[in-house]
Parts: C-alpha cells; sequence; structure tokens
C-alpha cells in the first residue's frame, strides 16, 4: 500500500508539473502576443504567482477529491488514482505535442470516472457530483465569451467616450494594465488548477485510510504549488503559439480585457469550490473579445479544431483510464 501512495503523489505531482507548461499559455500567452512582458519575464511572473494563487484555498480540491465518488467507501481506490492519473497524464502530453489547448480538468475528471468505472462499478460514481462538475465545464467557456464581448464592448465605448482614441496611447496604456491583468490571471489559474492535482491525492490517502476526511495536508499544498509553479517555468511555447496568434490577433486593448475576464470567472468558480477549465475559459474569453474588435479575422477553422478537443477529451479520458486500469490491474498485477 505504501508503494501505491508513493506511486499516487509521484504521479499527482507529475501531472500537476505537466498541467503548468500545458496550461502556462493561459495566463500569458496575451501579454507576451502584444509584448507587454518579455517572456522570460511572464513565465517568472505566471510561475511564481500560480505558486501563490495554489496555496491560498482548498475548496476546488474538496470537490474532486470526493464529488465524483466517495473514496473512504469505494473499493480499489488506490488503483483507480494511479490509473486516473496515468490517462490524465497521457492525453495532457499528447495535446500538448499536437499544439492543441485542451482541457487538464476534464482530462483528470473524466480519467477518474472511468477509473471509478472499471475498478468499482458503474454504481460506484456519484452521478450527480459528476454531471454537477460537468454543467459548470461546460457553462464557464460560454459565460467566458459573453462576458468578454460584453467588458470589451464597454471598453470600447469607454476609449471612444473619453476621446482618447490614439492607437498609440492606447497600446501603452493597455500594455501596462495587462501587466496586472496577466499576474491576476496567474494567480487565478493556480488558485483552481493546482488544487485539482491536491484532491486526487487527497483521494488516494482516504482510500487508503492514511487520513478520515477531505482536508488537504499543508505538505500537499506545498507540494502541488511547488510542481505547477516549476511546470509553469518550463514554458510551453506551443501552446502559447496557438493560444496567442492561431485564434485571433490580441492587441493589448482585448488582450487586457481578456485577461479580466478570466480572472474574473476563475475567481468566481474557485470561491464557490467548483473545478473548471482554465484553457477553455481563456480561450474563449479570447474569442469573445476579439469578435468585438475584428470578427472577421478570428480563425474559425482554429477554434472549430478547439472545440472538437473539449468535446471528445472526456470520453477519451474515461476510455483511456477505463482500459488502463483494466489492463494494469486485471490482466497484470
Amino acid at each position: 500500500m505504501l508503494t501505491y501512495l508513493i506511486i499516487i503523489v509521484v504521479l499527482a505531482l507529475l501531472f500537476d508539473f505537466i498541467n503548468g507548461f500545458h496550461d502556462t499559455a493561459n495566463a500569458i500567452a496575451t501579454s507576451i502576443s502584444t509584448r507587454a512582458l518579455s517572456p522570460r519575464v511572464a513565465i517568472i511572473m505566471a510561475a511564481t504567482l500560480n505558486f501563490v494563487g495554489a496555496m491560498v484555498s482548498s475548496k476546488v480540491a474538496k470537490t474532486v477529491g470526493g464529488s465524483i465518488a466517495n473514496p473512504a467507501k469505494i473499493e480499489n481506490g488506490v488503483e483507480i488514482v494511479i490509473a486516473a492519473l496515468l490517462a490524465a497524464i497521457i492525453w495532457n502530453l499528447l495535446t500538448w505535442y499536437l499544439s492543441i489547448p485542451s482541457s487538464s480538468s476534464h482530462t483528470l475528471l473524466g480519467a477518474l470516472a472511468g477509473a471509478v468505472i472499471a475498478g468499482a462499478g458503474v454504481h460506484s460514481v456519484n452521478w450527480d457530483g459528476f454531471t454537477q462538475i460537468i454543467i459548470i465545464l461546460l457553462l464557464s467557456p460560454i459565460i467566458a465569451f459573453g462576458l468578454g464581448y460584453l467588458i470589451m464592448v464597454l471598453i470600447k465605448y469607454i476609449v471612444i467616450w473619453s476621446g482618447n482614441t490614439s492607437r498609440s496611447k492606447l497600446n501603452r496604456m493597455f500594455r501596462t494594465l495587462q501587466i496586472i491583468s496577466a499576474g491576476l490571471l496567474s494567480y487565478s489559474h493556480g488558485g483552481n488548477d493546482a488544487q485539482k492535482a491536491m484532491g486526487i491525492i487527497v483521494f488516494g490517502l482516504v482510500a487508503a485510510g492514511v487520513q478520515t476526511d477531505l482536508n488537504v495536508p499543508l505538505w500537499v499544498k506545498i507540494a502541488a504549488a511547488l510542481a505547477m509553479g516549476l511546470g509553469t517555468s518550463i514554458g510551453g511555447w506551443r501552446i502559447i503559439k496557438t493560444v496567442s496568434g492561431k485564434i485571433v490577433k490580441i492587441e493589448p486593448i482585448n488582450g487586457f480585457a481578456s485577461d479580466l475576464t478570466s480572472s474574473i470567472v476563475i475567481q468566481f468558480s474557485t470561491f464557490i469550490g467548483k473545478p473548471l477549465s482554465t484553457t477553455h475559459v481563456i480561450s474563449s474569453a479570447i474569442i469573445g473579445t476579439g469578435s468585438v474588435l475584428r470578427f472577421h479575422d478570428v480563425q474559425w477553422g482554429t477554434v472549430g479544431r478547439m472545440l472538437i478537443t473539449w468535446i471528445i477529451t472526456i470520453p477519451i479520458s474515461i476510455a483511456l483510464a477505463f482500459s488502463i486500469y483494466f489492463v494494469l490491474f486485471r490482466l497484470i498485477f
């Protein structure tokens, strides 16, 4: 059992590390694209604030650790976590290699459900809790698109009303504001995304009988925050290029609006303890704000490919985790 627990912690931190460089684009792509920040400074800032954000709350971790299945009552709980983490890591690496900004959240939650089905049966999945999480995952990008559109329209009218329409002055002002918004987004990203790894570790600890509740131990918080911060510091240039230039041309004004929109949506979701896809939220915010400035310039082909990936991630993760569990713990061990 101790060996399995060590494997869980290592895999969870590896997932968190990969999540860091996989999702770095979420927080800094717009500020790099508009040259508000240099890549080096942006990554250092994102890594630091990801760590800080990850240390603040644990509501999302408790949701991840207890909403899909009850780790205290489930059979083969430790093995289930191992299969789920392996599936999530494989899909994250594949989508990173293909430069597709997919969702680490969709991957992990889908994989956990698939592994639970394989290891304990369909009846062991808390379908009400799983459905609630899926609803948030599906609604959040729609909300981000709509809110981003409205915020961009509001900013546009404020700029016109103020009479300050000089492009060079606007670019300088919003590049400065982007430094603040990118920092807030990095903090928000850490506060939601790192908690998913914390939650899956706690799931394993409860399933193994090491602890009886879903409270996140301090060492788990620190380890997960460090893993995400280190992962963020590596970069994630494949996905940064997609988010920053292949969806729509990002200018300082809509870059700031996108970051602000994403931060609001992510912070609210973290406050109510619900995991969401920061990738989906930020990409949708970029599409929403970009549509206000130049609707016809949005690369709808890229958007379509992203949507397809978003749609297939959960079912693929369920099937992949189910298969990994079956092969590892039914055929091999």
